[in-house]
């Protein structure tokens, strides 16, 4: 038998099947020449397996899938008297403490056979649980992952419904709502800085009481992800210095309906076939109790990291340096933090669609002074006519309170786009156009706000993560700003940022709208497989 590559047969994975910032690789897809006569029976066999698999699965999900969901959703709302009867006649006051008594015996009791019953409905007909969990005295704190879904929440019910911790404007959803009261949920708004801080201690308080709250349960991943690798740990969980317990969450299933990751099927869609199957299955395995280090307790960012590699060892997976920024899939190279697929490579997406060549824009942006301008004047200046492709490419800019943006944003993207330049010369173009003339003296210094902007443009860097190593570049120094030749020899003469630049910025390695099948490049110089329609 003979090896036959999967790119010889124009065989690509799916994006979402594999970790963010990894390269996929042939030995992943290995298949093997077994002759023409067998081939043919394998096909066929396949064939009759997919068209049985197909009408089964038709079946099922017009027929059951529609039952489950409706079932789901009336247990769902009988939840709500026992979370609302548990915490009714309370005060803010008492809410401070946990709740005990007959208000837990009855409410406690109630909330988790229904919960279970729930998730029975949807078709988790098994959970499986391994290991031991831990009391609250021997783990204040559960760690769990790979957070993949939003049916993660079944991990609650083996760990005896644990605290948990979510956004405060879950508040205002109605049944989630008041299970989040019952529950006596740590809020967090992102809105309001000072929560995280109240949250923090929060967290510290109830971890610290000497078994006199349960056990609060985290998700460090912060989001979903696709099983594939563990991304960063938060450090929110590891701030006490507490010992924890990782939980690891497994869904063992012949068909993976159950991922809701970035860029992947919406919640209907994984609601749908996810109750569609007969019957799922769900591992939950606790982990042995890990107990920091001083060192570690002192660095709830270093216990994160080396809680995050026990996980990932014992799932077999990578752990993996990539986070989220808000919405936007991150990843760390040397000192940046830098998007791994930028906006500006879409932009050369919708461009290319509409048929313009950025090189032939004349971008006259002034150096060094913002100009503002309107949806209507980008249209005009781009030779832009259809008002989607006009709408989708002005998105991509950062707008200010009247929806205007700086055109020293577009000249920059269209110049890095072009192609046209070396990285040296559109280094200096970035620095002239943002740079800002000193009061004394006729040096140009690049400040926060214009390194911040061309590194996120450029990059996709989180602007917040670029402030930060500006004001380290500039420690060096006495200025508060960067001159060319540092800015150049941050982004071009260090080894590692070089390679950064090279890679997102030039025309070779930014993805080809017109050739759909070509690879991604990615920051730590692997090729991420292309998308596929509909993925």
């Amino acid at each position: 038998m003979s090896y036959i590559s999967p790119a010889s047969r124009g065989l690509r994975p799916k994006v979402e099947n594999y970790a963010p910032g990894f390269c996929w690789t042939e030995e992943l897809f290995m298949e093997w020449d077994v002759g023409e006569e067998e081939e043919a029976s394998v096909a066929h066999s396949t064939s009759s397996t997919v068209v049985d698999a197909f009408t089964r699965f038709c079946l099922l999900g017009a027929l059951l899938a529609p039952i489950r969901v409706l079932l789901a959703f009336i247990v769902l709302f009988l939840l709500w008297p026992f979370a609302w009867l548990q915490v009714a006649g309370l005060t803010e006051e008492q809410l401070q403490e946990p709740i005990t008594g007959w208000r837990k015996t009855v409410c406690h009791n109630g909330v988790l056979g229904l919960s279970r019953l729930l998730f029975f409905l949807l078709g988790f007909l098994r959970i499986r649980v391994r290991g031991q969990r831990a009391s609250c005295l021997q783990a204040p704190v559960l760690v769990a992952a790979p957070h993949s879904t939003f049916f993660d929440p079944i991990v609650l019910l083996p760990c005896d419904l644990p605290k948990v911790v979510s956004r405060a404007e879950n508040l205002s959803v109605p049944v989630i709502g008041a299970l989040l009261r019952f529950n006596q949920a740590i809020l967090v708004s992102r809105h309001d800085p000072a929560s995280r801080r109240r949250v923090v201690e929060e967290v510290r308080r109830r971890a610290t009481s000497g078994g006199k709250w349960p056990q609060v349960l985290f998700f460090p991943e912060g989001t979903c992800s696709n099983k594939k690798a563990l991304l960063k740990f938060k450090p929110g969980a590891f701030i006490a210095g507490v010992p924890v317990q990782p939980v690891l969450i497994r869904y063992p299933n012949s068909l993976d309906t159950t991922s809701w990751a970035w860029r992947g099927p919406g919640v209907l869609k994984v609601l749908w076939l996810t109750a569609s199957q007969p019957c799922s299955i769900v591992d939950v395995e606790f982990l042995p109790v890990y107990h920091p280090s001083l060192e570690e307790s002192r660095d709830p960012t270093l216990y994160a990291n080396n809680v995050q590699r026990v996980m990932a060892q014992a799932l077999g997976i990578p752990a993996t340096e990539c986070e989220f920024v808000g919405s936007l899939p991150v990843i760390v190279v040397g000192r940046l933090k830098v998007a791994l697929e930028p906006q500006l490579w879409e932009l050369r997406r919708v461009l290319r669609k509409a048929g313009l060549s950025p090189g032939c824009v004349d971008a006259g942006a002034e150096p060094g002074r913002s100009r503002m301008i309107s949806q209507e004047e980008f249209a005009r200046q781009l030779q832009l006519s259809d008002p989607q492709t006009v709408a989708g490419a002005f998105s991509y800019f950062q707008q200010d309170a009247n929806g205007l943006v700086d055109f020293r944003d577009v000249a920059l993207a269209l110049a890095a786009l072009d192609g046209n330049r070396s990285l040296e010369e559109l280094t200096c173009l970035a620095f002239e156009l943002f740079a800002e003339e000193q009061t004394e003296g006729p040096t140009r210094l690049l400040y926060r706000d214009g390194f911040s902007t061309i590194l996120h443009l450029l990059l996709g860097s989180p602007r917040p993560a670029a402030v930060t190593l500006h004001a380290e570049l500039c420690q060096a120094g006495s200025c508060q700003g960067l001159s060319l030749c540092q800015f150049q020899d941050f982004s071009l003469r260090d080894p590692l940022h070089e390679k950064l630049f090279s890679t997102y910025l030039r025309p070779s390695q930014i993805p080809n709208a017109s050739s759909p099948g070509s690879p991604t490049a990615r920051a730590n110089g692997t090729v991420q497989a292309p998308k596929q329609k509909g993925d």
